[in-house]
């Protein structure tokens, strides 16, 4: 419980900087209400843009506030934060059980699960990858935008979710009977805790809706998330708790890049 406590508030914190509105997030356009305001030069770098060029500097902000993010926590927090870490917390107490007598251990079954969680994985970051690919081609800036922000995400989900393999240093559900026991150094980089996949198919997902809010994508972008996460667990790869703790962090992530990076909506405007 322990744990749970401490994940629970230490990863989804950064919720509250996802709700950043997007006027704040583009403080260029508070330039036509400051008539004394001087007037940006011709060539003069716009660090705000979604360009590949400024990705690196976006990266590098997201991962202050991500690991930042837990000195931000208000009391409106807890209305999501108290069932997210009591979830975790009955995920973590039931663990052992579930993977040890409720999950399947048919090879070929566990098998399959693991190729439907990567084909589903591999489809929503095909996404961005088309998005920017079209974005490019067709001369959409939209488009182009979702492709950047994609890749941005995927970057910043990967060292979060290291970060916390790093900290758990949680043994797989193969390992002493699926104990799941933490902090065994013998585990190296591949904890289980939180499941990788969960945290780069949620993170993608939250974008996607993100940049393209049509019903019918943002069903099937959770869909496939959601279907990486239970095939994760039927794989006998990750106890459910890495998933429940990696869909989380993967959500946040991605909705916070998405809330505070996007511009197209004002161009639109």
């Amino acid at each position: 419980m322990v744990v749970c406590a401490g994940y629970a508030t230490a990863v989804p914190a950064f919720a509250q900087l996802a709700a950043v509105p997007a006027a704040d997030a583009a403080p260029h356009a508070a330039v036509e209400a400051l008539p004394d305001a001087p007037v940006p030069q011709p060539g003069s770098a716009d660090t705000d843009a979604v360009t590949i060029r400024n990705t690196p500097l976006h990266f590098v902000k997201d991962q202050a506030a991500i690991w930042t993010s837990p000195a931000h926590v208000r009391k409106h927090d807890l209305v999501w934060l108290v069932p997210l870490a009591a979830a975790a917390g009955v995920a973590l107490a039931t663990d052992h059980h579930t993977m040890k007598d409720v999950v399947s251990h048919d090879a070929q079954f566990n098998h399959d699960s693991v190729d439907a969680s990567n084909a589903m994985l591999a489809t929503l970051i095909a996404v961005p990858v088309i998005d920017f690919g079209y974005g490019e081609i067709a001369g959409s800036a939209h488009e182009r935008e979702a492709g950047i922000l994609g890749g941005e995400t995927l970057a910043d989900a990967v060292v979060l979710e290291q970060g916390m393999k790093l900290m758990a240093w949680r043994e797989r559900p193969g390992v002493d009977n699926a104990n799941g026991k933490f902090w065994q150094s013998s585990v190296g980089v591949d904890s289980s805790f939180p499941s990788s996949h969960t945290v780069f198919a949620w993170s993608t997902a939250a974008v996607i809706a993100g940049e393209h809010p049509a019903p019918w994508s943002q069903f099937t972008v959770y869909t496939l998330a959601t279907g990486v996460s239970l095939t994760r667990v039927l794989g006998q790869e990750h106890f459910p708790s890495d998933v429940l703790v990696g869909s989380a962090a993967g959500w946040l992530a991605g909705h916070y890049v998405y809330k505070v990076r996007h511009r197209w909506e004002q161009r639109r405007r």
